[in-house]
């Protein structure tokens, strides 16, 4: 379950290739675009630019590079040229990457053109909520402290956190142990050590927590239909506390924890 330090600084370099995807991204006008042409998009500079894979497509049989999550969609949003990034939207990329042999797996909530002020702060209260459970990470910590801190953070903003999805242990396999629950009671659960690598990925709703499952066997949609959004990093546990591996340069205050 734990990695030495020569397997964490290769997922260290798969985590900033991850990060210079997201780069790439914000760098592009998404209104507009389909959220297949996002896909293509990505997929090109992940084998093309970066020389890597992107660990998503073929995975549990998805065809795809990323997950696209749009409004009221959850989590595994399936990229369609029918799906258009319209003004006021929110959408969530959810991308992993493997380069030499080690993946890392990342998202970020977009916001398209203007937004209402409720979606700017669902997004906002996510990412915060993200950051509480990063924050929670250190050595003899436990994973409940991790879920305490994300739940406590949404509840206390009047959003409720989803939970029929976690976070994941990381690094050869994309989805390794342990679960990372979003809730849950500070104190309890499996005690951290140096050396584990995990995922912690919020997801919260505005409305009621309870999700539904489309048709199509991916696409997870919030049973009210309310406004969901998601925020994603990868990390490790060190010796001086937790380190960011998919660290995006804009995230200076990040970087404080991620030694």
């Amino acid at each position: 379950m734990s990695k030495t330090p020569g397997q964490i600084a290769l997922m260290a370099e798969s985590g900033r290739l991850l990060a210079s995807v997201f780069g790439y991204l914000d760098r592009l006008d998404l209104l507009g675009m389909s959220t297949l042409q996002v896909n293509d998009l990505v997929d090109k500079y992940i084998t093309e630019e970066l020389e890597a894979r992107p660990a998503s497509k073929g995975q549990y049989g998805f065809a795809y590079a990323m997950n696209t999550s749009r409004n009221e969609v959850v989590c595994h949003g399936v990229p369609s040229a029918d799906d258009i990034l319209r003004d006021g939207d929110l959408v969530n990329f959810d991308i992993t990457l493997e380069k030499n042999g080690y993946i890392a797996d990342s998202s970020k909530t977009y916001l398209i053109g203007e937004v209402s002020d409720q979606a700017r702060q669902l997004a906002r209260v996510t990412y915060e909520a993200m950051c509480e459970g990063i924050s929670a990470v250190r050595p003899g910590a436990r994973l409940g402290d991790i879920g305490h801190a994300i739940e406590r953070h949404a509840r206390a903003h009047g959003y409720s956190v989803v939970r029929d999805y976690c976070g994941h242990g990381i690094g050869r396999e994309m989805h390794e142990p342990p679960e990372v629950l979003h809730w849950g009671k500070a104190g309890t659960g499996l005690t951290l050590r140096e050396g584990m690598t995990f995922t912690i990925e919020p997801m919260l709703n505005q409305g009621k927590a309870d999700v539904r499952t489309l048709r199509d066997g991916w696409t997870v949609v919030t049973c009210d239909g309310q406004l969901s959004a998601q925020f994603e990093h990868t990390v490790a546990v060190t010796r001086e506390g937790v380190r960011v591996l998919t660290l995006r340069p804009e995230e200076l205050h990040l970087s404080s924890v991620s030694a």
